[in-house]
């Protein structure tokens, strides 16, 4: 497993979903379900890689998850995205979530991931990206 601190790019500029967990958000167990989790990772996601492609861009995979940290009802869950590759129709977004621990400034990583677009047209096939 990889570092359970934040890593050094997860800062305000990179922040691009800040949302705090509820109660309707856990799991049997009483933890925040791993998969609410994911689906704010991958919206967080998907906003950087159509802001970067300008269309329409469909998750194709997520590769290399590993959970950390559990999160509590009230935690604040911030996810971070930067770029870290394109392709001739793909783009791969690093999500990183951090919680800030309620009523404290505590931040530790929650998991850290990469997703996989692919920009798509209006009809749903693949379309080139632009790279510039």
């Amino acid at each position: 497993m990889g570092s359970t601190e934040p890593s050094d790019w997860a800062t305000d500029d990179n922040l691009a979903v800040r949302v705090v967990a509820m109660r309707r958000d856990t799991n049997a167990a009483g933890d925040i379900f791993g998969g609410w989790v994911a689906a704010q990772m991958d919206l967080a996601a998907s906003t950087a890689a159509e802001g970067f492609a300008g269309c329409k861009c469909v998750t194709v995979a997520i590769n290399g998850m590993a959970f950390h940290h559990p999160m509590a009802v009230g935690d604040e869950l911030n996810v971070y995205t930067r770029i870290v590759k394109v392709g001739r129709t793909s783009i791969t977004i690093c999500a990183e979530s951090v919680r800030r621990i309620r009523r404290t400034n505590i931040r530790q990583k929650v998991t850290s991931g990469n997703f996989v677009f692919v920009a798509v047209d209006d009809e749903g096939r693949p379309q080139t990206l632009n790279k510039e």
